[in-house]
């Protein structure tokens, strides 16, 4: 199971899709309706509830998905065979973090298309204009509204630190180098609850780390899962 990031919807794994092992079934998380990360994993659960037991599972979250997937390992309803966390940070918001989310979410109110450029600018390090456009075009079809409710989720998100600290499944962490949004330091923190995950900064990338560096992303995970 793909699940995407905030005002992002399943074609920003467009590029990792086709790298991915052939055999396998690709499920992507819908996360644009929830109030809350909470909500979201539920749901996530709920698309895989028609598998067997032993069908085997594997969940990667990129950024908000990230937050997700923590809380789906934090509060399991199968057993996973792996997980991959992606450009996330397993920190509960900070009281200046969530001061910035309310200017924010009064700047989209304001002016969305304005905002959507400052996300593609702070968020696509270095990528080209044609990548840049598709990530500006993608969260424009997604829209505001959604946007607004997934940053007051993000900002009532759980700390399942401890949670993760008792997983025994293989998991990798990834972040891209140049990620000024959950910035590698927030990946490292990561890996202290999560001791045996690999770690994987990127080279080449910035936080939309499935757009800029597919052939990374595909690769880790497929080296996780059968």
């Amino acid at each position: 199971m793909l699940i995407q990031g905030m005002l992002n919807d399943a074609g920003v794994w467009a590029d990792v899709l086709p790298l991915l092992p052939q055999h396998w079934e690709v499920r992507f998380a819908q996360i644009q309706t929830q109030d809350s990360i909470a909500a979201m994993a539920r749901d996530a659960w709920a698309q895989l509830s028609d598998l067997s037991a032993d069908t085997s599972v594997m969940v990667a979250g990129f950024s908000l998905g990230g937050y997700v997937a923590i809380e789906m390992l934090a509060n399991p309803q199968r057993t996973l065979s792996a997980a991959a966390l992606m450009s996330t940070s397993p920190l509960p918001e900070t009281d200046e973090g969530r001061h910035v989310r309310e200017k924010t979410m009064a700047a989209m109110q304001a002016n969305f298309p304005k905002v959507v450029e400052g996300i593609v600018k702070f968020g696509c390090h270095e990528a080209t204009e044609a990548v840049q456009e598709r990530v500006r075009q993608m969260i424009l079809a997604v829209g505001c509204e959604t946007g607004l409710r997934q940053t007051r989720a993000i900002m009532g998100r759980s700390d399942h630190r401890h949670a993760l600290s008792r997983l025994t499944l293989p998991v990798a962490l990834l972040c891209g180098e140049h990620d000024r949004v959950t910035p590698p330091a927030l990946t490292h923190e990561l890996a202290q609850c999560l001791p045996h995950a690999q770690i994987h900064i990127v080279p080449g990338s910035g936080h939309m780390l499935p757009v800029q560096q597919a052939q990374a992303v595909a690769r880790v995970l497929s080296s996780l899962h059968p």
